[in-house]
């Protein structure tokens, strides 16, 4: 028997674990910014009313958070593209929506406070589990529906370093469930669409539109609900799946 023959039936009687360990089901790991990898430290309500007081605003929490999602629902008519550069226009039209103030110097405060790395905090696991990913030799890129506040942002909290490609829809004139930003990140990182998972916390823009680009994805909080559980299936592949049940 020759040696490729010997290990190709050597592989066929290895139980799918061992395999795994050694051959990750893919080489890189594309992550959304806000909702997955980004959290939020205080709720948008609280956030707007706290501003917003200062210049008159009496609405309750209950009335912004409507306010905010039906402003964050509705076509944005203006571009094509709902973040081009810093994205002003398009929050300063949900921040009016939102409070019903059109003060200027409310929405500075309110835009200025998010690009704060304050205003945002890391899922739990993310650090840890993105560390454990790079250690393996994969390869790991944000792309995310942003201005051009993200990289900033991600500096600020110390994970820039961890990414090898940071793919912002503001800098690409792309957004989400456009496949072109997924390709964007493909090509940044020198892979196939089969090497590469996506995951992210909407469903249209992450699953749907990471699998028009030919890229497998997983809905955050639904397909996967950890980083820790990203990390695990992302090197083991279907020997994770096992372990978890």
């Amino acid at each position: 028997m020759s040696c490729p023959q010997f290990w190709q039936v050597a592989a066929a009687a290895m139980p799918r674990s061992w395999l795994s360990l050694s051959m990750p089901a893919y080489k890189a790991a594309l992550v959304d910014a806000a909702g997955t990898l980004l959290v939020p430290t205080e709720r948008t309500a609280d956030v707007y009313l706290r501003y917003a007081s200062k210049y008159g605003v009496q609405l309750t929490e209950y009335e912004v958070l409507r306010r905010f999602r039906s402003a964050y629902n509705t076509p944005w008519g203006q571009s094509q593209l709902r973040y081009v550069g810093d994205g002003r226009p398009f929050w300063r039209f949900i921040v009016e929506q939102s409070t019903g103030c059109c003060n200027e110097q409310l929405f500075e405060e309110v835009y200025e406070y998010y690009a704060q790395a304050d205003a945002w905090a890391l899922a739990p696991g993310a650090v840890q589990a993105l560390r454990k990913l790079r250690a393996s030799g994969i390869q790991l890129a944000v792309v995310s529906n942003f201005d051009t506040r993200l990289r900033p942002i991600l500096a600020a909290l110390g994970v820039d370093s961890l990414f090898d490609a940071v793919v912002v829809s503001a800098e690409v004139q792309a957004e989400k469930p456009n496949p072109v930003i997924f390709e964007t990140a493909l090509q940044q990182l020198g892979l196939r669409p089969g090497e590469v998972v996506h995951v992210g916390d909407d469903r249209r823009n992450d699953v749907w539109g990471a699998r028009d680009a030919g890229v497998a994805a997983w809905l955050w909080g639904v397909d996967v609900h950890s980083f820790d559980q990203v990390a695990r299936r992302v090197l083991l592949g279907p020997a994770a799946e096992d372990d978890e049940e």
